[in-house]
């Protein structure tokens, strides 16, 4: 597993601001989808790319379209809904497909309730957005979900990780080299309820609201 923390000053500002409790759900998620687009300039630095004819005005020269298949980008319900036009809008060409995942709060086991996603992945490079890395378990799930079906790598952005889920995830791994975890920022721990510290709450419910 690759881990690249995303060291920018924007990406710290935006971050920063959405940790605030006062900071209310439309202005959260308009930095949301800012802080994936800057999150997704890194995610897809090895993004497959075929080299294409181009007749500018003046000449004919070779540049690079993104390579079939295309990259497919795949939020996990709900929260990670928020994140999707932020990768979309530098990524236009990518299919979306979607997954419902939660965590059972007494066995913090992964639950996939919901699956729109192709039979087939094979060859695809995916990229699974999801706000929080906490205990790492619903993003494992959703890796092997993704590479049962074929998916030739697997790019994961978040917002936060916390150690304990990081480790998680590469305890499952191991050194494999198509897995890249892309996040804003590594936080301190997990609580007793397994919740990011510092955190930022509930990503979903400051999103959409507690419903």
């Amino acid at each position: 597993m690759r881990l690249h923390v995303a060291d920018h000053p924007l990406v710290a500002h935006k971050l920063s601001v959405l940790r605030n409790k006062e900071t209310s759900s439309p202005t959260f998620r308009k930095l949301v989808d800012e802080l994936v687009t800057l999150l997704a300039y890194e995610a897809t630095r090895e993004v497959r790319t075929e080299p294409v004819e181009v007749v500018t005005p003046v000449a004919t020269t070779t540049g690079v379209k993104i390579a079939e298949p295309l990259p497919l980008v795949v939020p996990i319900l709900r929260a990670g809904l928020g994140m999707l036009d932020g990768m979309t809008r530098l990524m236009p060409t990518a299919e979306v497909g979607f997954l419902g995942m939660q965590r059972d709060e007494t066995t913090l086991e992964a639950i996939t309730y919901a699956n729109r996603l192709p039979d087939d992945l094979t060859g695809r490079q995916c990229f699974l957005v999801d706000p929080m890395l906490a205990t790492g378990g619903t993003l494992v799930a959703a890796i092997e979900y993704l590479f049962d079906r074929g998916a030739r790598d697997v790019t994961a952005v978040c917002l936060l990780a916390a150690p304990e889920g990081l480790k998680v995830v590469e305890d499952a791994v191991g050194d494999r080299g198509d897995v890249t975890v892309v996040v804003a920022a590594v936080d301190e721990r997990l609580d007793e309820n397994a919740y990011i510290i510092p955190g930022l709450g509930d990503a979903g419910d400051r999103l959409y609201g507690v419903v």
